[in-house]
């Protein structure tokens, strides 16, 4: 999390020197940062824990733990590794300084610094870091934007899917009803066909009550009395 730009910026300052640390911190707290101090690299890692700094301004060599080695573990738990690290030291040799980028170095001031310098690159930092989270903020937007699109679109298939199976439903339904319409409209006049049927069958049996050979076969075959 980035402070607000109507907060203070919260700078943690690594040195094994006292005089450093007293220096920076005046020097920084006259600008309006907000500072903290640790002396070593572990004290470094667990103030981070506590609360994390905006930014972090780091010495390299430093007993147990060097500045190098400090950036490595910051840059390595998810909490930490967008923090801003800005190296700080006496040693101005190129391999030094391509180290410290290498390890996820932001920047790097040589010793002896100008405070105007320090301020400078410091607000450079700052200034970046911010453009940074309104990015990632603006990414999210878009993302969550895209998402709610294709949801909107699946839903707008799916809407479009079960319009087509109404239709669908419906025109069978028109053509299923239709036979059943007419069928049913003339059950009442079949029903009378065959009531007629089988009062002409009951008058010949009545008037006919020795059928022929082949009639007595077609009953049987049939099973009329059933």
């Amino acid at each position: 999390m980035y402070s607000n730009q109507n907060e203070k910026i919260n700078i943690l300052v690594v040195d094994d020197t006292p005089d450093n640390l007293r220096l920076l911190s005046a020097m920084l707290t006259t600008e309006g940062y907000e500072v903290r101090k640790a002396l070593n690299g572990k004290m470094a890692l667990s103030a981070c824990k506590i609360l994390q700094p905006d930014l972090i301004l780091l010495d390299i060599n430093m007993p147990e733990m060097n500045g190098y080695e400090v950036c490595q573990e910051l840059k390595a738990e998810e909490i930490t590794f967008q923090i801003p690290v800005i190296f700080i030291s006496a040693l101005n040799d190129v391999l030094d300084k391509v180290k410290a980028f290498d390890v996820g170095g932001s920047d790097y001031i040589t010793k002896p610094f100008h405070a105007a310098e320090v301020i400078s690159r410091i607000e450079n930092q700052i200034n970046l870091r911010r453009l940074q989270v309104k990015l990632y903020e603006k990414n999210a937007l878009l993302q969550k934007a895209n998402k709610d699109l294709q949801a909107a679109q699946v839903q707008q298939i799916q809407n479009e899917k079960m319009f087509a199976l109404g239709h669908l439903v419906a025109g069978i339904a028109h053509e299923v009803n239709n036979p059943v319409s007419f069928i049913y409209g003339n059950l009442e006049y079949a029903r009378e066909y065959i009531e007629n049927l089988v009062s002409l069958v009951e008058a010949y049996q009545e008037e006919y009550p020795h059928p022929t050979t082949k009639i007595r076969e077609i009953e049987e075959e049939i099973d009329l009395d059933f």
